[in-house]
This record gives structure tokens, C-alpha cells and sequence, in this order.
């Protein structure tokens, strides 16, 4: 941060400053899930799949035109489109989890071939439409508004990733499932010794991720203010790269989600101090 400032005087204004944190929001949530899943010594290639297929799902159910020949409901109450968006994306983490513990099959494996398959059925199913802000509810682009604080902005999405690091961190720390996690990705067949339902736990790991994906969509769907299939191919890269940067082991076992915090600013800052 310090060479961009002295390269560029505008790096370091609010106005910046504010954009900074509405960047880091979609792939610091996601980083989250990336994080839960690389501790146990797995990865995650379709997260950027099922956050669009998880915001495609909340966007179509939630126009009423489309909404009327499925659901009306959620044409109408466009809080339960959101749920059903979050349920989606749950379900698509609980596919991964059920493939990976069932089949023994390796985690890039299966989600290098859902990464696919959620692409697919996505830009099938919503015929690669794109559904612009103006159709969308506001209760969609909720998390997209800010509050003023003097002359920053902070984003309401923003607030909600700060919460799920917290509420994460802790876990990881003081739960028995966080301290499951770590045994799994360090030595699942100590961990299976120990007492530790090995694939219970990995398949949990798999669909509360598939719930942080929910969440970003909803989030991301606020930020950006529309929702395309075709939103962010390579997202779950940097979310691979976020979790790198910030110090968590890809074997398993070891790192912390401050980190991966850490991690996911610093992209962003990279990537704004690069485009100013």
C-alpha cells in the first residue's frame, strides 16, 4: 500500500479506500469457503461455479415475469428467491461433500468436473441471460448499498464478510468441529483413530461452504447490482491465491482465516494500485 501511495496520491483517498473494500468483499467471502476446505487438505475449483449458478437461481426467481411460471411465491417475496439462491448453492456443496466421502474420488478431481457441470447448467437452464439492475428487487441489491462514514463508504456486504470471519475464526478455534477440521486435514487417518468421523467431517466442510457461496451471491449480486452467468470464471482461483498468500498450508492442517483475510486485501490492493 505504501509504494502505490507514493506512486499514485489518489491511492489513499477515501473515495479508493471505500472501492478497495467493495472489491475485496465477493472473493473474501468465497475465501472463507476456499479456507474451511483447503484445511482439511482439499480445494475447491467449482466455487466460482456455484456462486453464479447460487445468484442466478435468487435473480431468476426473483423477476416476477420468470418467477410466475416456477414459483410464484418468490416472484412476489423476493427474500424467499434468496433463501432458495442460498439453498442452491447449499445443495451444490453437499453434491461435492457426497462425492468426495462416497467415492473416495480426490476433491480436484470432483470439483474441476462440477466446475463444469454447474457452468453448464447454469447458462442451459437461464439461457445465458443476463438479468440487469433495474429488473432486479431491491431486497437482492440490499447488501450493495453503504453507509456513510465522513467521506467513506462502507458496503453492508462488507460488514457481513467481516461478521462470517469472525463467526469462523472462532469456530476454527474454539469448537470441536474447528479443531476437526485441522485433525482431518492433518492426518485423517490419526483423526479416524482418534474417534473423528473423517467423512462427516469433510462433508459438512463441503456444505457449509456451499453456504458461504450462497451468501456471496447474494453478496455479489449487490455489488455488481445485476447477475450474469458468465460472472467471474476465474474467481476461484483467487480464491485459491487469497488462502496461499495467507499462510494456509494446501496440504491440510494448518493456516488461519485472518490470514486469508490478509491474503484477499492484498490482492486487491495489488490489482487497484496496478489500475490507477
Amino acid at each position: 500500500m505504501v509504494i502505490f501511495a507514493l506512486i499514485n496520491s489518489r491511492f489513499l483517498l477515501p473515495g479508493n479506500l471505500s472501492f478497495l473494500t467493495q472489491q475485496t468483499v465477493v472473493v473474501g467471502t468465497l475465501a472463507i469457503a476456499q479456507t474451511l476446505i483447503i484445511l482439511t487438505a482439499g480445494i475447491d475449483l467449482s466455487i466460482g461455479a456455484i456462486m453464479v449458478f447460487g445468484q442466478m437461481v435468487m435473480a431468476n426467481l426473483a423477476v416476477s415475469v420468470t418467477a410466475s411460471n416456477v414459483l410464484p411465491i418468490a416472484g412476489q417475496n423476493p427474500i424467499i428467491a434468496i433463501l432458495l439462491g442460498i439453498l442452491a448453492a447449499v445443495l451444490a456443496g453437499c453434491l461435492n461433500g457426497f462425492l468426495i466421502t462416497r467415492f473416495r474420488l480426490p476433491p480436484f478431481i470432483v470439483t474441476l468436473g462440477t466446475l463444469s457441470v454447474f457452468t453448464a447448467i447454469t447458462l442451459i437452464l437461464f439461457k445465458a441471460r443476463t438479468i440487469q439492475g433495474p429488473e432486479i428487487p431491491d431486497a437482492l441489491k440490499f447488501l450493495g448499498k453503504t453507509i456513510q462514514i465522513g467521506s467513506f463508504q462502507l458496503m453492508y456486504g462488507v460488514i457481513l464478510m467481516v461478521i462470517l470471519f469472525a463467526i469462523f475464526s472462532y469456530i476454527l478455534r474454539y469448537t470441536a468441529w474447528g479443531r476437526h477440521i485441522y485433525a482431518v486435514g492433518d492426518d485423517p487417518v490419526a483423526a479416524e483413530l482418534s474417534g473423528i468421523n473423517v467423512n462427516r467431517v469433510i462433508f459438512s466442510v463441503y456444505a457449509v461452504a456451499g453456504l458461504i457461496m450462497g451468501i456471496a451471491s447474494w453478496i455479489y449480486i449487490g455489488r455488481v447490482g445485476s447477475a450474469s452467468p458468465n460472472a467471474d470464471p476465474l474467481i476461484n482461483l483467487d480464491t485459491i491465491t487469497a488462502v496461499v498468500i495467507g499462510g494456509v498450508s494446501l496440504f491440510g492442517g494448518r493456516g488461519t482465516l485472518i490470514g486469508t483475510f490478509i491474503g484477499a486485501f492484498i490482492i486487491t490492493v495489488v490489482e487497484n494500485g496496478l489500475a490507477l
